[in-house]
């Protein structure tokens, strides 16, 4: 086993992509499926399985790269240390559900952080493809929101993966409108306020399910719904129409503008937002730099941290 194995294996895993790997490593497609095969035939494992659509990252795989990208970084820096050879790129990505404010610390970790060369990835995503994204490595942390309703079932699939969910806040649910909404000078909203107005969602896909909703809560009234993709489309259509969504009541105003309000809605659910890791991967540089700014995020605006469900 080598070193150069090693990268080739966690480039593998970063890109999702065999060829796009060769790509980044400047070597040849068959030359890097021969050193990967030769590594698993070395440690009697798969670490990479292959289908039609292309390869996934096995169950060993998982625990393997934990071990790789840990002995790849202590190399780095004690070359760095000793030798002054120049470090490769550090990866840092984040898989989350549709928050402003993980766009906002991952705006103050790209300001703080004195790397020279790194290579970041921010995924806003679907609540399932947030969990796989984390389980197979694919992500180093991935922020969604448990409750009530679905700690049972997101808890199998975080024990399942190997991942463990660690709270930031509890928040209860809010109503995010326009400023100029009917309701935006309301201090409280119940579910008869909003009854007549379109109540955009987050589509999750293939894996639709209440379990997997942002939206923190559903509601069987609803006559008018709009699903949509992306954070962009939905502030669009909130600025522009009479529509709302539901959230955490967080927004940061330098990166969303003063277009928008959040009103509490009147209910006595409690949600807990937190983020998942994978439970053999030691935190990286970047990962706990971002983890600090998550935590002094939520003390500096006061958020509720008392009675998490896990």
């Amino acid at each position: 086993m080598t070193l150069q194995q090693l990268r080739y294996a966690i480039e593998i895993a970063n890109s999702g992509s065999m060829n796009e790997a060769a790509k980044r490593l400047f070597v040849s497609q068959p030359s890097l499926s021969n050193a990967i095969k030769e590594l698993e035939n070395e440690l009697g494992i798969t670490i990479f399985e292959r289908n039609n659509r292309g390869i996934s990252i096995s169950a060993e795989g998982v625990e393997f790269l934990g071990y790789a990208r840990q002995i790849i970084e202590q190399t780095e820096f004690m070359e760095n240390r000793y030798t002054g050879k120049k470090r490769s790129p550090i990866y840092f990505s984040v898989s989350t559900q549709h928050y402003p404010f993980v766009v906002d610390a991952f705006v103050k970790l790209m300001k703080e952080n004195k790397v020279t060369e790194y290579n970041f990835s921010l995924r806003e995503t679907q609540t399932y493809e947030i969990i796989e994204d984390v389980r197979t490595l694919r992500s180093d942390l991935g922020i969604l929101y448990i409750n009530e309703g679905n700690y049972k079932v997101m808890n199998k699939l975080f024990s399942d993966g190997n991942l463990k969910f660690t709270p930031l806040f509890n928040t209860n649910p809010h109503v995010y409108v326009r400023a100029g909404h009917m309701l935006a000078g309301k201090e409280l909203i119940t579910l008869e306020d909003i009854l007549s107005y379109p109540y955009i969602t987050f589509e999750q896909g293939e894996n639709n399910s209440l379990h997997f909703s942002e939206e923190m809560l559903s509601f069987t009234q609803i006559e008018k719904n709009i699903q949509v993709t992306d954070r962009a489309t939905l502030t669009h259509l909130l600025l522009g129409s009479d529509s709302y969504t539901v959230g955490t009541g967080i927004m940061d105003a330098e990166l969303n503008g003063d277009g928008l309000v959040t009103i509490p809605f009147d209910s006595p659910e409690m949600f807990t937002v937190g983020w998942i890791a994978h439970k053999d991967r030691k935190p990286g540089e970047m990962m706990s730099a971002y983890i600090d700014i998550l935590n002094d995020l939520v003390t500096r605006n006061n958020f509720d941290l008392k009675s998490f469900l896990l």
